[in-house]
């Protein structure tokens, strides 16, 4: 397990204008989702606290919210830390995802406007972008970002705003998940085929086509990442 991690959050003081503890939330949030709060990093309010020139209130309360979301646990000897997702999580996100992004799909093709569909297209041609051109170098977080990006504009082309809601408490998951993958091994990301695939499928209004391309991707995307969890972990035995 990694042990406490040299923070660099002081270079994004806080503004006063929001509440403490809802920038001190957001900021801790952004750091864990971004990578630079890896999983399993341990998480000292004291720490914090000085680094963020906050006292300990606004700390314990965006901790305590945090938690909320899953993403502070708490270890056998009750350190917080970054919560590190195992093999078992990583199949049970999964198949989160794959129910609820076949359900978007499908209502994709019923309800998506030609002014998302553009969107969709657009974030796809950007991902191709950044994978085709070497020189063009992106972080892992800016990556899974362009992947993020894609899904929730399906999931908003849907019509149904707690199907969003849904996948965003997924996704934040899936984050830290896949920024460990990707450390790992950056190919295991596919933005581009498959994404495609999925995109014509909803811009011929056809569902079963739709939602059988992201079954496919899902699928395929779980074993990928899965293999790389299992890689990891004997690595690190």
């Amino acid at each position: 397990m990694a042990t406490s991690p040299v923070l660099t959050l002081s270079s994004r003081p806080l503004q006063r204008a929001q509440s403490l503890h809802e920038q001190t939330y957001q900021t801790l949030r952004t750091a864990i989702l971004s990578g630079e709060l890896a999983a399993g990093d341990r998480l000292v309010e004291t720490q914090l606290a000085d680094s963020l020139k906050v006292s300990r209130t606004p700390i314990r309360e965006a901790i305590r919210q945090l938690q909320r979301e899953s993403l502070i646990v708490a270890d056998d000897n009750g350190a917080l830390r970054v919560a590190w997702l195992s093999i078992a999580d990583a199949g049970h996100l999964y198949d989160c995802r794959i129910a609820l992004e076949q359900v978007s799909v499908a209502a994709a093709c019923s309800h998506t406007t030609a002014v998302q569909l553009e969107h969709i297209d657009l974030a796809i041609q950007q991902a191709e972008k950044a994978t085709e051109q070497e020189s063009h170098q992106l972080s892992n977080y800016q990556l899974l970002h362009l992947d993020y990006q894609f899904h929730r504009l399906l999931a908003e082309s849907s019509g149904n705003p707690w199907l969003v809601s849904l996948l965003d408490q997924v996704f934040d998951k899936m984050m830290l998940l896949r920024l460990r993958t990707m450390q790992h091994n950056p190919r295991v990301l596919e933005i581009c085929t498959e994404h495609r695939r999925i995109y014509q499928a909803i811009r011929d209004r056809n569902a079963p086509a739709a939602v059988q391309a992201m079954q496919n991707h899902l699928t395929a995307s779980k074993k990928r990442v899965i293999q790389e969890i299992q890689q990891i972990e004997g690595h690190e035995g």
